[in-house]
């Protein structure tokens, strides 16, 4: 497969699974998240590797809807179905477990993961509406920061989320 075709059956593939789907504001189709979490690594971080590109448009098809690791590897190829399989939660493990676990397959897997997660957390703090959304994405974005310490390759992501998150915090104390 051309690394083309790549990102085109990649971007049908999320457009399909995501399809109907929308964001928290009941309004903005679901498919523009991992669409500007791509869009963001690409313009902000300067990534231009296609399977990671790739996974961040599918990063949350195993987890959200009806899309297996075989149909990825199938459409996308095996690379790819990796990282985005590194990228879902074990939603069989008991929500008190299951971000522990998350948090140690991202820090096992390759750090491509963990910069699309970087992007995801981005994302959804830019996105995040109320005090509590804040609050909760401050919290994975501290999390995700952690998980990217010492790792050069992200450096360029993390100080672009954490510039964020020292924003949304003094946008927040500003608020009370």
């Amino acid at each position: 497969m051309s690394r083309r075709s790549l990102w085109f059956e990649a971007a049908a593939l999320a457009a399909r699974a995501h399809a109907g789907q929308r964001r928290r504001d009941g309004q903005t189709p679901y498919a523009a998240h991992p669409t500007r979490v791509a869009l963001w690594l690409a313009a902000a971080c300067g990534e231009r590797d296609e399977a990671i590109l790739a996974a961040a448009l599918l990063h949350d098809v195993i987890e959200d809807r009806d899309v297996d690791f075989d149909e990825i590897e199938e459409r996308v190829g095996v690379e790819v179905a990796r990282l985005v399989a590194t990228l879902t939660k074990d939603k069989r493990l008991v929500e008190s477990e299951r971000e522990a676990a998350y948090d140690a397959q991202l820090a096992a897997g390759p750090s491509a993961a963990r910069l699309i997660k970087l992007a995801d957390v981005y994302d959804n703090l830019l996105d995040a509406e109320g005090v509590s959304a804040r609050r909760l994405f401050i919290e994975k974005a501290e999390r995700a920061l952690t998980l990217a310490a010492g790792d050069e390759r992200l450096a360029t992501a993390a100080t672009l989320l954490r510039d964020l998150v020292e924003r949304v915090t003094a946008e927040a104390g500003q608020r009370r």
